[in-house]
């Protein structure tokens, strides 16, 4: 009898599993959360711009524009996962990305131009960003797995391995140099 019980509460899952008609909570936090992004992401295609115009080296101005053609990408993504749930794409305030943006505007502030450690400190920025976003990808991920929206999970997917890399891309670039001669300025 257990087996029996077990057995169609597996079935009654695997039906579940996949509707992606916005009808259970899950699905709900799913489209919240991804609201929730893609107001990070477009938040950001306007906040790279200043980081890169007070970088200091052309390295770190490269890997930002690199990471802003990035998000335009990924804001097109997330535009077809919305559609891939049905659903119009819609931003919804994102707090932490404001305030993580907001950040990094003050480092920029509190750091004199043209030195390395304005760029240590829109580096550590910047990567506080990379993590946000790869934390949110790979719960999207999972979610977007649990839902059965295979497409989805691709689409997602792709984009938490690029954020993986520009976090990868900005720590070789403040190892490779810019750490180091930050540590040779004098302070003011």
């Amino acid at each position: 009898m257990a087996t029996t019980k077990k057995a169609t509460s597996n079935k009654q899952m695997s039906k579940k599993s996949g509707a992606g008609q916005g009808n259970t909570q899950l699905e709900k936090y799913f489209e919240d959360a991804l609201k929730d992004i893609y107001w990070a992401e477009k938040h950001l295609t306007k906040a790279l711009p200043k980081m890169k115009k007070a970088a200091t080296t052309e390295e770190l101005q490269t890997a930002i524009e690199e990471h802003l053609t990035q998000t335009e990408e990924h804001v097109s993504r997330l535009e077809e996962v919305f559609e891939i749930i049905g659903k119009k794409a819609q931003a919804k305030k994102c707090e932490a990305m404001e305030g993580l943006t907001k950040e990094g505007e003050s480092i920029i502030e509190e750091t004199e131009d043209g030195t390395m450690t304005r760029d240590v400190g829109i580096i550590m920025a910047a990567q506080k960003v990379e993590h946000y976003e790869i934390a949110t990808y790979g719960g999207l991920v999972s979610l977007a797995q649990t839902l059965g929206l295979e497409d989805a999970v691709a689409i997602l997917a792709k984009t938490l391995e690029e954020e993986k890399q520009t976090d990868q891309s900005l720590t070789d670039i403040a190892k490779s140099k810019i750490n180091w001669e930050a540590e040779q300025e004098s302070e003011v």
